[in-house]
């Protein structure tokens, strides 16, 4: 039998990859197994189609895009506290102080520490 060009490469292909696979047998001090032999953890090439609840898109009519639009709902940042808001306890009371007297100002740097 005659060695066509073609047959020649898958032939030597093949003993390149035979080398390489006796190589990596060799490092990894094990034998590869074959993972279709384990079908049972492979997952089915058809999977099901997904069960999802219906949301407010699959209404016929009043289904209006800025009904749903996420950005719509965010709002400005509401103060909890700050200098001129009371403080109330937990019995709805109103504690000693109405309002914080000192207002806290940014830190400022200290001596610099000249390494050269």
């Amino acid at each position: 039998m005659a060695l066509t060009k073609a047959t020649y490469m898958l032939f030597k292909g093949r003993l390149v990859r035979d080398k390489t696979m006796k190589v990596v047998r060799k490092s990894i001090r094990r034998s590869h197994k074959v993972i279709y032999l384990f079908a049972d953890g492979i997952a089915a090439r058809t999977q099901p189609p997904p069960v999802l609840p219906e949301g407010p898109a699959h209404k016929l009519a009043a289904n209006y895009y800025y009904d749903r639009d996420g950005r719509r709902e965010v709002k400005p940042a509401t103060v909890l506290a700050g200098p001129n808001l009371a403080f109330t306890l937990g019995s709805g009371q109103q504690s000693g102080e109405t309002a914080i007297s000192s207002e806290k100002k940014p830190p400022t740097p200290g001596s610099i520490w000249h390494w050269d």
